[in-house]
């Protein structure tokens, strides 16, 4: 795929996406960077369906770190789980919550170096967390958007954080903010990692289908 070619296929995606259901983070976060933030750390190696219930169920009972600092560690783990390794990540959220009261003031902060600076938080959080909660520049390369901007033939990267830095030398920056939301469910509904539905791709003639071994 050229770069060029981002002009008629980021419209395609617009009208497909309308079809399946944003990703738990976007619904569940709406401009609330605390909230974004949890659910990111929430939704690693978790089904987005079970990551939008643990959330929803978190946040009916708290909505700010000093309020999860307040909550028993046993309160939080019962309303996270069954999300994966929910022991570890009630753990996680009470760090980071202390982190953000205790250096941030209570406050998400809202750059890319602090960010990464609380536990558990990596470039694709971080990302997501200026994108939805600050609305700032970022790329938010979850394992989608890397899979399918390799398949694409858009770059030719191994690692996530390879992609990231490819994508902000070629991607027009006016795609930057949505191009995550726009691959997240083109990737889990149609472009999948085993056996994509290429012949229901409205965006086929563009693919490259790099590493792509058997469609349907």
């Amino acid at each position: 795929m050229r770069v060029e070619d981002l002009d008629v296929v980021i419209p395609m995606l617009r009208e497909e996406v309308r079809k399946w259901e944003e990703p738990a983070v976007s619904k569940v976060g709406k401009r609330d960077p605390f909230k974004i933030l949890i659910s990111c750390l929430l939704s690693l190696r978790t089904k987005d369906s079970t990551t939008e219930e643990a959330s929803r169920r978190l946040f009916s009972v708290v909505s700010t770190p000093q309020e999860i600092l307040a909550l028993p560690l046993e309160e939080i783990e019962r309303l996270i789980y069954p999300v994966g390794f929910y022991r570890n990540k009630a753990r996680v959220l009470k760090e980071v919550s202390r982190d953000i009261v205790e250096r941030f003031g209570g406050k998400v902060p809202d750059n890319m170096d602090d960010l990464l600076s609380l536990k558990g938080v990596g470039r694709k959080t971080a990302n997501l967390v200026l994108i939805k909660g600050f609305g700032k520049e970022g790329i938010c390369v979850d394992t989608h958007v890397h899979r399918i901007s390799n398949r694409w033939g858009l770059v030719r990267t191994r690692s996530p954080e390879e992609t990231e830095v490819e994508l902000r030398r070629v991607l027009p920056k006016k795609y930057w903010m949505e191009f995550n939301d726009l691959l997240v469910p083109f990737g889990q509904n149609l472009c999948k990692p085993v056996s994509p539905l290429c012949s229901s791709c409205r965006v086929s003639g563009y693919c490259e289908r790099v590493g792509v071994v058997r469609s349907r």
